[in-house]
């Protein structure tokens, strides 16, 4: 019997590539690809049942095209279009590595000819424009793909050649303003998740004949018993059985054998006074399929096993083969269970490999970890919840704070690497109504529960109770994991803006929040990404004078005011900040930024007509603004000897009548929440009033209530210190120790990941 499973080699029959991901040894080193004919694919899967193939004759793409049986544990299948993509990337490491960092590489097919980008290229970044995505070189089976990339503005002039590769032209552009390049060192300039998304199938159950899960009767020595397949292992050429047994040596109920296959045998065939996998009894009825405590699908339960008590949460609720009482499958949180969710080869539900455990539904209670932390907010929960029919609650006033939300066990419990949900939920609904459109619009039918969640469990208990359990976050984490977006949304910590784009992209279908115009079209996203240029000059900067760099660098333009701006600081990955601070602008003046609309001469207050991008880091000027005048102040500025090579642009001025004041309405954001990230673990500030001091502190995991079996607690408080600092000179503030600085304020200052701004003119109820 084999026990490695080979459906997902099975099940893309005509993917004809892979990459070898184990150690085969030799020449063949991981990283390397592999191609195999689909005839000889075939006749190798005709030759040998599907359950027991173990090897495959490959060809090693190189040049000698030499073919070697592998193993298939030690191989990955690949498209066409994702081999190509590898195949440019010249060392076996490099191409695991990036194989591995699936984002990137499933990123890089959906760039297509005329997506703005950055290119890393000689220890810098690069703006650019994609002219031409494919091959450079005609070779079989496969030939890697490139990007052929156009330079942009600034960065003109740091290319290597002119569109030509060995003297065949791929695309036109002008001298030393063309680079090609893998797609690992492409990143498109608006990072978003808009293009279709493949939901991720669940793992498939194993196919041998003796599976995880099933019942079985074994014979060891001079006795037999009963249990539950836990791990099939192969030893010495010998195969043993890993068994959850109903009753140890002893009589007592629980343990655990290792027994040879020789010994097992499937079902039970012998007639034994077991509870088989239950954990407790109950003296009422077993084929109920409601819970006395009202426990069902995504509840947090705890359940008594032979170690003590374990934790978890009910992922299906039904019948099993050969079983009359009712039963429910727990995704266990200490990883003590038998299955990834399968039960007899039959999958029941999904989850991480050792998490899941089937047992009878009234041997479930309530997770008493939970329960006291909650009783207090139980009294004044409104009488419409049981019923599902909460009223829409506005969101927290600056008069509300210090009543509904300050205290500890306020705000979103944290539970289980929760935290940037928790964060991001937090900072998005207590005091803002910016996005509460996507509460409320219609939406398909599979996607109705998610919304309804957000809604009745989370944003209405945490505005009119100021708590959230961290149950209620679990479930919605379940329901996402549900939807095939990602496998870990129970489990592993994500990024904010990766939670956020599969909310309002992927399940809510919201209009994108950002419509970017560069070079005459117009981009669509929902987060901005930061990124400056290397030769920039700013050294304690603010929000405002990032967005400006950032937009000036890339050639960018809003194409319309955003009723909600989300913006990530520029850093190398999440643990390197670009800045050892970063001083919030409490306003985003983003009159300057907009494609369309009258401008105002930064000289006198005049109509502008003129802007030059050469004055824009000029330090005569201000480092903050962009650089745009009239034709009187433009004919001035420009006559100084140092910027007579300046070459100013013609704005698109809009006709406008007699009586315009000279001082011109500008368009502002208002700063609502900042998200914030030290070693890996978030936390939010809030700003829900106009005064300096308005500023509160939320961490979903501030403190804990016991070990293994505790639970965490949130905490809201104010932190009125930070107006403090915002009020200081740039000097003074450059000169503060971050270790010395009083309260939280410094992990606003120095920590920022995320700053959410609104609009109080417009909303998304659209």
């Amino acid at each position: 019997m084999y026990f490695t499973s080979h459906s997902k080699l099975i099940n893309r029959l005509f993917d004809a590539y892979f990459i070898v991901t184990g150690q085969p040894g030799g020449r063949i080193h991981a990283g390397r690809l592999c191609y195999i004919p689909e005839d000889r694919y075939v006749s190798q899967l005709r030759r040998s049942r599907t359950d027991s193939l173990t090897e495959l004759p490959v060809s090693i793409i190189s040049q000698t095209l030499s073919v070697n049986s592998l193993k298939v544990s030690d191989l990955e299948p690949l498209t066409a279009q994702e081999a190509e993509m590898l195949q440019a990337l010249g060392e076996d490491a490099d191409r695991l590595h990036w194989f591995r960092e699936r984002e990137t590489l499933r990123a890089a097919l959906g760039l297509t000819v005329n997506t703005p980008v950055t290119v890393e290229e000689g220890g810098e970044k690069l703006r650019g424009v994609v002219r031409y995505v494919g091959k450079l070189t005609h070779s079989h089976p496969i030939s890697g793909a490139f990007f052929g990339i156009e330079l942009q503005g600034a960065d003109r002039g740091k290319g290597q050649c002119d569109g030509t590769y060995k003297y065949k032209t791929i695309f036109h552009c002008k001298k030393d303003c063309g680079v090609f390049a893998p797609f690992s060192r492409v990143r498109p300039v608006v990072p978003s998740s808009l293009s279709p998304s493949v939901p991720q199938a669940a793992p498939p159950a194993e196919p041998d004949h003796l599976a995880i899960g099933d019942r079985v009767t074994f014979f060891l020595d001079d006795h037999s018993g009963h249990g539950m397949v836990m791990d099939l292992e192969e030893k010495d050429g010998n195969q043993f059985v890993h068994i959850s047994t109903d009753t140890d040596e002893n009589g007592k109920r629980g343990g655990e054998v290792q027994v040879p296959l020789g010994c097992v045998i499937k079902g039970e065939v012998l007639s034994a006074d077991s509870e088989h996998m239950d954990t407790d009894t109950s003296s009422m009825d077993p084929t109920v399929d409601t819970h006395p405590m009202g426990l069902g699908v995504s509840s947090l339960v705890e359940v008594t096993l032979a170690s003590g008590n374990s934790y978890g949460t009910i992922r299906w609720i039904g019948s099993l083969p050969g079983r009359e009482e009712t039963m429910a499958g727990l995704e266990l949180v200490d990883g003590i269970g038998v299955s990834d969710g399968t039960f007899k080869r039959e999958r029941f539900f999904s989850c991480p490999p050792g998490r899941a455990l089937f047992v009878k539904l009234l041997s479930c209670r309530p997770d008493s970890r939970f329960q006291n932390a909650s009783a207090n907010h139980s009294e004044t929960t409104p009488k419409n919840e049981a019923a599902g029919k909460l009223e829409t609650v506005a969101p927290i006033s600056m008069e509300q704070v210090n009543q509904v939300l300050i205290g500890r066990m306020k705000g979103i419990q944290g539970h289980c690497n929760s935290c940037y949900m928790d964060a991001a939920l937090f900072s998005l609904f207590s005091c803002s109504s910016v996005l509460d459109s996507i509460l409320f619009k219609s939406t398909e039918p599979r996607d109705a529960p998610i919304q309804q969640t957000l809604l009745h469990d989370i944003v209405n208990p945490l505005r009119s109770k100021g708590f959230v359990e961290g149950r209620q976050i679990m479930k919605l984490r379940q329901q996402l994991q549900k939807h095939g977006y990602s496998h870990s949304f129970t489990t592993e910590e994500k990024d904010p803006e990766e939670f956020l784009t599969v909310i309002m992209h992927h399940i809510l279908a919201l209009e994108p929040l950002l419509k970017l115009s560069a070079g005459g079209k117009v981009q669509e996203s929902y987060c901005y990404q930061i990124f400056l240029d290397q030769n920039h000059s700013l050294v304690l900067p603010t929000v405002q004078q990032l967005l400006e760099h950032s937009f000036h660098s890339a050639g960018l333009k809003l194409a319309e005011v955003p009723s909600c701006l989300i913006l990530q600081m520029p850093r190398f990955g999440k643990k390197f900040k670009m800045f050892d601070k970063i001083i919030p602008s409490l306003e985003l003046d983003i009159t300057d930024l907009l494609s369309e609309g009258p401008q105002q001469c930064v000289m006198c207050g005049h109509l502008a007509h003129e802007e030059c991008t050469d004055c824009f880091k000029d330090p005569v000027f201000s480092q903050t603004g962009f650089k745009l005048f009239c034709r009187t102040c433009s004919s001035q500025v420009h006559s100084h000897p140092q910027r007579r090579s300046h070459q100013p642009t013609t704005l698109e001025t809009p006709l406008l009548g007699r009586g315009v004041p000279r001082v011109l309405a500008r368009d502002k954001l208002e700063l609502f929440a900042v998200l914030c990230i030290e070693t890996s673990h978030y936390v939010s500030f809030i700003k829900p009033g106009p005064k300096s001091q308005d500023w509160f502190f939320f961490d979903s995991m501030a403190d804990r209530e016991g070990e293994r079996d505790g639970f965490n607690i949130p905490q809201v408080q104010p932190c009125p210190e930070v107006g403090v600092y915002l009020e200081m000179s740039p000097v003074e503030l450059a000169n503060q120790v971050p270790r010395d600085m009083k309260g939280v304020a410094k992990r606003l200052f120095c920590d920022a990941y995320m700053y959410l701004y609104q609009s109080t003119s417009m909303c998304l109820y659209r």
